[in-house]
Order: structure tokens, then C-alpha cells, then sequence
């Protein structure tokens, strides 16, 4: 069997040139602005170099995909004020033709769709193998995988951590960007569908009258910078739960490894330890992490649940004064407060993928942390030798 085939046991002794070459130092943990540089500082060469062709092809594929999306949101929302225009007026023929022409807008949305899922997950699938493999040799050469245990810090379980971990770290931000950049031109388009339609409010009171120009843009902002931070303030602990969560699951997981080892004969017995007491003690605190994890996700989807239900509801009602005045026709209506929800989904990308964010925030950390443990070894190797020569 090959010696990179398992993992030898964190109770095995380490060699005598290995423990000489891990000096005791104090250990200081690395912010979050450390480790993510150090996740990127390897993430990055997926575009760069001789096969970097592919990435960016790819890119280019799924930005033609969201402006092709976006115009077709677009063709919808006129599709929409045409629609209930007819029916307003209960104009058979217009409604027939209206049907006829919603089918071209329908198998297009429909298309790009089933399209932009095979160039989303191509993507996310070419990334997670390249940069597995990098890290899998990182890990590997030169007998890493040996003394990575005698190193100070957060690097728990790594093999979990290039399986898992890297594996969510690169999907997300795939996601996450083709999301940001979708709801970015979807906001510049249909605010200025909010601003045409809805145009000014006029509001009159005990003889004072105000004319509120482009209110609903005005209207649509103030809503989402309220539920954004309505947001931030109840998940603003979520990226340090999530973390706390994954260490204590692959503390779970190690525990249990290194029984099954220890029963096998290919890990050494802790005399020092109760194997059963380990296992209880390590679970009983994922189980306590998992229901501080619980609290955060029910408090945020109190927020968009809530924001799903009640967007469109603000949108008619907003409509509402200039539809009964006559200034606005149903389809007008129907127009606008799509529009209205578009935008604000669209403002509220951060709100929509907060947990996500930490999510990905906890991943790329766990990553970036075993990097960093690989990155010392290589340093304590470069360090003995200077100080022999």
C-alpha cells in the first residue's frame, strides 16, 4: 500500500527529523482578512496560465446568459403591462395575440435557464478539480500530510477539508457572482421601468400639496435598505456559527476515525482518553452548535419569508392612488409592481444570500487555514536549513 494511502494517526510519534523541524512558537491565529487573502492567493490560478482559455470562455458564456435573461425580463415586464391591458379593455383579439407572443418569451427564459445551469456547473465543477488536485499535491509532497499535525493551528481533519470544504468554496462565489452581477443590471433596467411608469406622486394635505418625483424608485430604495439591514442586525453572528459548526462536526468525525484506527491496530491506543466519553463530549457539542444554528437561520428567514410575501403586496399598493385617479391602467399596475419586485429582489441580493455568504466565508477559511499549516511547514524546512548552512 502506498504510504500517501491513509493518513497515519495524530497518537503516532513523530520522527525525530520531523519534530526538529517544527520549532515551538506561539501560535497566533490569523484574522479573516489573512485567511481569505491566503484562500484567493491560490484560488486565482484557475485564471491564469496556459489552461486559464477555458475559464474565461465559460466566463464570457454566462455573462452573455445573464444579459440574455435580463432581456428577456424585460420583454416579460412589457408582455405583462399589454396582457392586463387587454383585459382591462377585454380586447379578445389583442389577448389572443398577446398568448401568441409569450411563447417565443417563454421557451427563451426557459432555454437560457437550462443553459445557464450547464455553463453555471461546468464552471464550479472545473474549478473544485483543479483546485483539489493543487491542494492534494500540497498536502502530499514531500511528506506533508506526516508533519502537518505537529504544526500549530486550525487544520483539523484536511482531507474533509479538500473534499468538502473546497468544494463549497468554489461553487459558491461562482453562484454568488453570477447573482450579484444579474441583480446589478436588473436594478439599473427596471428602475428605470419604476421611474417611466410610475413617473411623480402627487399628495395633497389640509391644503399643502406635494409632488414626489420618480416615487417609487424612491420608495423601492428606502424598502431595501430597511430590510438590509434588518437583516445584518439578526445574522450578523451567522459566519462564526457556521464555522464553529464545521469544527465541531470534523472534531466529530476525527474522534470517530481514530477509534475505528485504534480497533484495527493501524492507529496507537490513548491510554490518557475514554473513547466513549471523547465521542459523547464531541457531540453533545455539535448538537449545541447545531441549535445556535438553527436560532440564526429561523430569525433570518423570518426576514425573507416575510420580504417574499409582503414585496409585492407594497408595489400594488403603492400603484394603487395613481390607478384609482385614472392615471395608471391595470396593465400599468401589473407592470410596475412586478418591476417593483424585480427590484427589490435585485437590491436585496445581500439579504436573499447572507447565509450563503457565510457559508462560503466558513469554507474558504477552513481552506485557506490548511494552507496556512501547509505554508509553515515549508517555512520551518526553509528555516532549519538557513540555520545549518
Amino acid at each position: 500500500m502506498s504510504d500517501r494511502g491513509i493518513v497515519p494517526s495524530t497518537q503516532q510519534a513523530p520522527p525525530p527529523s520531523t519534530r526538529s523541524e517544527m520549532p515551538d512558537q506561539a501560535y497566533i491565529a490569523p484574522d479573516e482578512g489573512q485567511l481569505l487573502s491566503r484562500f484567493w492567493q491560490s484560488a486565482s490560478g484557475f485564471w491564469k496560465g496556459r489552461s486559464a482559455w477555458r475559464a474565461w470562455l465559460l466566463v464570457v458564456l454566462l455573462i452573455a446568459t445573464v444579459l440574455l435573461q435580463l432581456w428577456t425580463q424585460y420583454g416579460l415586464n412589457f408582455w405583462n403591462r399589454d396582457f392586463f391591458n387587454a383585459v382591462e379593455r377585454k380586447d379578445a383579439a389583442e389577448l389572443w395575440m398577446q398568448t401568441l407572443r409569450f411563447v417565443p418569451l417563454a421557451a427563451a427564459s426557459i432555454f437560457l435557464a437550462i443553459f445557464s445551469v450547464w455553463a453555471r456547473m461546468t464552471m464550479q465543477r472545473t474549478w473544485r478539480e483543479w483546485m483539489s488536485n493543487r491542494l492534494y499535491d500540497y498536502w502530499l509532497e514531500n511528506d506533508r500530510y506526516v508533519r502537518l499535525r505537529f504544526v500549530r493551528g486550525d487544520h483539523q481533519a484536511p482531507e474533509f477539508r479538500i473534499a468538502e470544504d473546497v468544494r463549497i468554496a468554489t461553487d459558491l462565489p461562482i453562484d454568488l457572482t453570477i447573482g450579484l452581477l444579474s441583480s446589478f443590471l436588473t436594478a439599473i433596467t427596471f428602475i428605470g421601468v419604476l421611474w417611466s411608469v410610475g413617473d411623480g406622486l402627487i399628495v395633497s394635505f389640509d391644503g399643502f400639496t406635494l409632488n414626489i418625483p420618480g416615487y417609487l424608485v424612491i420608495s423601492v430604495v428606502v424598502y431595501s435598505i430597511l430590510l438590509s439591514a434588518a437583516t445584518f442586525l439578526i445574522a450578523q453572528h451567522l459566519v462564526h456559527v457556521l464555522e464553529e459548526n464545521k469544527r465541531c462536526e470534523a472534531e466529530l468525525r476525527s474522534i470517530g476515525t481514530h477509534l475505528r484506527e485504534t480497533g484495527e491496530g493501524t492507529a496507537l491506543k490513548d491510554d490518557q482518553k475514554d473513547g466513549r466519553q471523547a465521542v459523547g463530549s464531541a457531540l453533545k457539542a455539535v448538537i449545541a452548535i447545531w441549535l445556535t444554528y438553527c436560532w440564526q437561520l429561523m430569525r433570518l428567514t423570518l426576514i425573507t419569508h416575510a420580504s417574499v410575501l409582503i414585496t409585492p403586496v407594497i408595489g400594488l399598493l403603492l400603484c394603487t392612488p395613481k390607478y384609482l385617479a385614472g392615471e395608471m391602467s391595470l396593465g400599468e399596475v401589473v407592470q410596475a409592481a412586478a418591476a417593483f419586485v424585480m427590484v427589490t429582489s435585485a437590491f436585496n441580493w445581500f439579504t436573499d444570500n447572507y447565509a450563503r455568504l457565510a457559508e462560503w466565508a466558513s469554507s474558504a477559511n477552513r481552506v485557506a487555514s490548511l494552507l496556512l499549516g501547509l505554508d509553515q511547514i515549508d517555512r520551518a524546512r526553509a528555516d532549519l536549513k538557513g540555520s545549518e548552512e
